[in-house]
């Protein structure tokens, strides 16, 4: 895969991407003055297309992942529906979108694959999918880059690190 694709690793680096205008005190300007707030910068969520984009890429990220002899072990058993209602939650706060995440934490909801072997070179093939996926749908290597970024923020602690 591309450099651009870093290691799609860090889900959470971009929490508060595109937070809002600055807040200008009252006292500071003259009574009569109007004051136009900045145009907030577009969230990633956004950027990437809103909740159809992001649907999209759990269900192709998961047909990759489940078709992977190297990381499908883990995914024994799961509810995949469930599976993929967590992660497109946890996927749109991460990006800056609507937050109806209600999962565990990344460590506690982790730590059972942890203990099966979970490893930075299965990490690895997870951000591959991501990052393929996200290609195949589209998405420009800066956003890409982007999603990375967030990626790359939470391996420490979905690997129990």
């Amino acid at each position: 895969m591309k450099n651009s694709l870093i290691f799609l690793t860090a889900f959470a680096a971009l929490f508060f991407a595109g937070a809002g205008a600055n807040a200008i005190a009252g006292d500071a300007q003259p009574a009569a003055a109007t004051v136009e707030a900045e145009d907030p910068q577009p969230t990633l969520y956004e950027q990437l297309g809103g909740a159809p984009a992001v649907d999209a890429a759990v269900k192709g990220f998961y047909d990759k992942v489940l078709a992977d002899e190297r990381v499908n072990g883990f995914f024994e058993g799961v509810d995949m529906d469930r599976q993929i209602r967590m992660q497109t939650e946890f996927l749109t706060f991460a990006f800056g979108g609507p937050n109806n995440y209600q999962g565990k934490d990344l460590r506690a909801a982790h730590a059972h694959l942890v203990a099966k072997g979970l490893n930075d070179t299965h990490y690895d093939v997870i951000i591959e999918h991501l990052g393929g996926t996200l290609q195949e749908l589209g998405v420009s290597d800066e956003l890409i880059g982007e999603a990375a970024a967030v990626a790359n923020s939470v391996r420490d602690d979905i690997l129990g690190k």
